[in-house]
């Protein structure tokens, strides 16, 4: 099997789910070449071989210094022409999932998006998604149409830290950077310490902390544990926080290693968007929130009496 992975760059480096994708790969073996495209693709490329990405194809021009669809999509479909894969992975973050759509509809091939699991079934590959709002895990086989296209969703797989690779400095049509948009700047809003789609540790904040004068409370305890800062729906609608915080169904799907919800009573559309994460902790009052229902740890009390002395026994625990 041939396997051509995306590499996601942010802030002239390799995101982590990219490796976490070349770990998926290195599961179901075969042949992989892994992409990356940037205005100067070269250390990325190496950093790429250094650590599992097999035959790294680098791709450098001006053109790929912030990402546009449009660009990005027309290089990847000469590689793909190119290399002829069977598989084309990448993670389901944001750009991940713009690019990929537009490569599977140009291709009228299938497209498979926040995938948490990956096997062979002969010469087939069986992938493993959550739907109907995670009320669901579906398993879907590729069809046998060449190239399958799938996403890969964050924080599933460990990162890929070594293995031998090489790089291979490619050259595409000069057609392919020409595009009727052009990327100014890019400019990111931040969730407070982390992103929520890659940190390994949220804290979140719901209604019970009764007005935006509270989130500091909340914002207090994340800092403490070095944690991302979410909200609830509830909280970013009555415009207490960011929108960019917001975790849901409607908002970030998140999978870290320790999810602790304050103030957050658990409405369906919330679980989803953070029901995969490895502990749970939840922190409410009303000891029959639907929250206690999927948490691992529960506190039944005043939030105002109990972060207070969280945070204080994590800063000296951690210092």
């Amino acid at each position: 099997m041939k396997i051509l992975i995306f590499a996601t760059q942010k802030d002239s480096g390799i995101v982590a789910a990219t490796y976490e994708v070349i770990e998926a790969a290195k599961s179901l073996g075969g042949d992989i070449c892994t992409a990356v495209l940037a205005e100067n693709a070269e250390p990325l490329a190496a950093e790429l071989a250094s650590r599992g990405g097999g035959k790294v194809l680098a791709v450098s021009n001006p053109a790929l210094k912030y990402f546009n669809d449009e660009i990005y999509t027309r290089v990847m479909m000469e590689l793909i022409s190119r290399y002829s894969p069977d598989l084309v992975l990448g993670p389901a973050t944001f750009y991940g999932k713009a690019l990929f759509g537009r490569l599977a509809g140009l291709g009228s091939e299938a497209l498979v998006s926040d995938v948490t699991g990956m096997t062979l079934d002969g010469d087939r590959v069986v992938v493993t998604r959550p739907s109907y709002g995670g009320s669901v895990i579906e398993q879907i086989v590729e069809d046998g149409g060449k190239p399958f296209f799938v996403t890969v969703r964050p924080k599933i797989f460990p990162e890929s830290k070594d293995g031998a690779g090489e790089v291979v400095t490619e050259t595409v049509d000069a057609s392919c950077f020409k595009s009727g948009a052009k990327v100014i700047e890019v400019k990111v809003e931040s969730a407070g310490s982390q992103n929520l789609a890659e940190a390994d540790v949220i804290v979140s904040a719901g209604r019970g902390i009764k007005g935006p004068e509270n989130a500091g409370l909340v914002k207090e305890l994340a800092d403490s544990l070095g944690a991302a800062f979410g909200a609830s729906r509830a909280v970013v609608d009555a415009g207490w926080l960011s929108y960019s915080q917001q975790v849901g169904q409607t908002g970030k799907t998140v999978n870290p290693k320790l999810y602790i919800a304050v103030g957050i009573s658990g409405a369906i559309q919330h679980l989803v968007g953070m029901q995969t994460s490895k502990t749970i902790v939840a922190i409410n009052r009303d000891k029959d929130a639907p929250i206690f229902n999927i948490a691992n740890y529960g506190i039944i009390g005043d939030l105002f009496e109990v972060v207070p002395p969280l945070t204080r026994k994590f800063k000296e625990e951690l210092q």
